[in-house]
């Protein structure tokens, strides 16, 4: 998604324009990251060498729809909604978070590190580094919503580890187990938001020669998110397939991080560390120019009208 507006929008504006953005989002886009989750997870080969290919539509019918595989088109589809319950509240609080909290470290930096910035890197450099580096200070402190992904993950690829127990018997029993994967977690965060944020950055600064990021148009922003979005997917893939792997493994069957790349690569081979990264790469398009249509044009729209209804004062302009 391409960086916040410079112009300082209220909090309560960018509270619900980026949670009104995470609901939708998530009835959207869900089935597509369940198909994501489970191909990153299938430590097998769907389409096998010297078998009929159609055994290997059949082998990624069965790692898609596990159970629901033989059943109708729309029972195949609601099967793609499992642990829709942890994914909203992990959606929603993961867009306020990052979409909304982005913008507050990049002010801090622009109003006491400017000057550090723009003298190592210069000024256009300087300006999108100061988006990539809160965007990844950012996705580093992400990592407190870990319980919630670590459940939506479970919920999606292996739902028996959680039968039979609600969430508070689930925080309860597992307690700080619920973080396996915390270290990977803001290993892959930090690259990944920091590209994310600063190539969308790059591309308005460098390839539409934008000074001021809020004056872009729809078609800048699009190319924006689009740019920053690939830029994240690639960086941060191999770690996610690592990350997701830690929190599907059984609560009482903890591997480490490493043990999980070695066997990838002495199993599955390099590739294994790209698994699932078509369906991300196919959605990023629709979903980010989605993100941008709801988040960005509602948050000031909310803004301008909670600002003519009295509701807060008028915002003032960030640098």
């Amino acid at each position: 998604m391409s960086p916040p507006s410079s112009k300082s929008e209220s909090g309560l504006a960018r509270l619900l324009g980026s949670g009104t953005s995470g609901i939708l989002e998530l009835f959207i886009f869900h089935p597509i990251d369940t198909v994501a989750k489970r191909l990153m997870t299938n430590p097998n080969k769907v389409f096998v060498t010297g078998a009929p290919l159609s055994q290997g539509f059949k082998n990624l019918d069965a790692v898609i729809f596990k159970n629901a595989s033989s059943a109708s088109a729309l029972k195949k589809y609601t099967s793609l909604f499992p642990g829709l319950g942890y994914a909203g509240g992990y959606k929603v609080l993961q867009r306020v978070y990052k979409y909304g909290g982005q913008p507050y470290v990049k002010d801090y930096l622009n109003n006491h590190h400017k000057d550090t910035f723009y003298k190592v890197f210069g000024e256009k450099s300087g300006k999108t580094v100061i988006h990539a580096t809160a965007g990844s200070l950012i996705g580093i402190g992400e990592v407190a919503l870990l319980p919630l992904d670590v459940l939506k993950i479970k919920r999606q690829t292996a739902p028996e580890t959680l039968k039979g127990r609600n969430i508070f018997k689930i925080f309860w029993d597992e307690g700080l187990g619920l973080y396996r994967g915390g270290l990977w977690t803001a290993a892959r965060n930090a690259p990944g938001s920091f590209a994310l944020f600063g190539g969308s950055a790059f591309v308005k600064e460098y390839l539409f020669g934008l000074k001021d990021y809020s004056k872009a148009t729809f078609f800048q922003n699009f190319c924006a998110s689009i740019g920053g979005a690939i830029a994240s997917i690639s960086v941060a893939q191999p770690l996610d397939v690592v990350k997701t792997r830690i929190q599907n493994r059984p609560f009482d069957a903890p591997e480490s991080g490493a043990q999980i790349i070695k066997n990838m690569i002495k199993y599955e081979g390099p590739t294994a560390f790209i698994k699932g990264i078509t369906p991300k790469l196919i959605v990023i398009g629709p979903k980010l120019v989605f993100s941008f249509t709801v988040a960005q044009q509602l948050i000031p729209i909310l803004d301008n009208f909670f600002v003519s209804k009295g509701i807060i004062s008028k915002p003032t302009q960030s640098l």
